[in-house]
């Protein structure tokens, strides 16, 4: 249930009549925007009479939830979710608003002049964060899986180096206690429902990048997104990384449809893998495009300095010079979406 508060309603009356619906039972969450005030009702809420609360002299309206989603949804939370991450220099990075957040990166960390090398030409290009998997869910138990914590090392060296933010995926819930210094936690497609795993995430205050598993509604990306809210982390990420489908063309299908039905049932900012989407690599520039004119809110794109010797997924890997070209391109498309890079 969903309460718009009047305008011009004190701080103190707000607090009061929150008191009064926690007693009922029930949990109230609050959102301040920039014209209104919003009280979201989390609970059993079908003891509480809808009729009764209309009639309070604080409330505008009352609204019913049919979604089983309830923090992500965008009629609890009206305006966009602005993710800031802080760099090393005092400045601060931002997905979502009017700011698009390029993630750049190999697919894998694999040694320190090939991670330095890459973070040093993607952030020249223009990009605000550094990607690479250091654990590595792969298909095949004999595919080169990470380098697990050296990988790690090798990427806060690159972040050193550049100052860039980092992404990198988290596979279990052991590892989390070594990612203190990632500044964006990734929940790659496999585990998109490992709920422990999300539930545990939850409780950290590190922003989550949740990919869409390739088999998964959009329903259940914002469900899975509920979990991780549920337990108070409110900065999540979306990313339509593409769905499975009958047509084996290209590796996955990028379903371009979920950018704006996600941005109409969501407040979250929704980014697009057009590498993993595509798998390959000479797809990616169009589609990073048509993302962008669909809404989203970034990107995160596979950039490797010799793809064909990638130990990982070189075949969708664009070069470094590629990017910068592509990035050249995107600002301009950003400018036509009032937005910046």
């Amino acid at each position: 249930m969903i309460i718009a508060i009047k305008p011009g309603t004190t701080k103190e009356d707000i607090r009061a009549f929150t008191t009064h619906l926690e007693r009922q039972g029930i949990k109230v969450d609050y959102s301040e925007g920039a014209s209104q005030t919003v009280l979201g009702l989390v609970g059993d809420t079908t003891g509480i009479s809808e009729e009764a609360l209309s009639a309070h002299h604080l409330v505008e309206k009352v609204i019913r939830v049919q979604e089983p989603y309830k923090r992500a949804n965008r009629m609890f939370h009206p305006q966009d979710t602005r993710i800031d991450i802080p760099t090393g220099d005092g400045a601060q990075r931002s997905i979502g608003g009017e700011q698009l957040g390029i993630i750049a990166g190999p697919c894998s960390v694999e040694t320190r002049e090939q991670i330095v090398a890459v973070a040093r030409a993607v952030k020249q290009a223009g990009a605000g964060f550094l990607r690479g998997g250091a654990f590595k869910p792969r298909t095949s138990p004999y595919s080169f899986q990470g380098l697990g914590c050296e990988g790690l090392d090798l990427l806060l060296e690159a972040k050193k180096e550049t100052g860039l933010p980092i992404v990198t995926e988290l596979m279990a819930i052991h590892q989390l206690e070594l990612f203190d210094e990632v500044d964006i936690i990734q929940v790659g497609a496999r585990n998109m429902q490992n709920f422990t795993l999300l539930k545990e995430l939850g409780c950290c205050r590190k922003p989550i990048l949740l990919k869409r598993g390739y088999a998964c509604t959009i329903t259940e990306l914002l469900m899975a997104a509920e979990y991780i809210m549920a337990g108070g982390n409110d900065k999540i990420i979306l990313c339509e990384r593409g769905i499975r489908s009958f047509d084996s063309f290209t590796r996955n299908v990028l379903d371009l449809g979920a950018i704006p039905a996600l941005k109409k049932k969501s407040h979250l900012p929704v980014i697009v893998d057009p590498s993993h989407a595509t798998g390959l690599a000479w797809m990616v520039p169009a589609m990073a495009k048509a993302a962008l004119a669909a809404g989203a809110d970034g990107l995160i794109i596979e950039v490797h300095n010799n793809p064909e010797a990638a130990l990982c997924d070189g075949e969708q890997s664009i070069t470094p010079e590629q990017f910068g070209t592509l990035m050249g391109t995107l600002k301009k498309y950003a400018e036509l979406e009032g937005k910046k890079i």
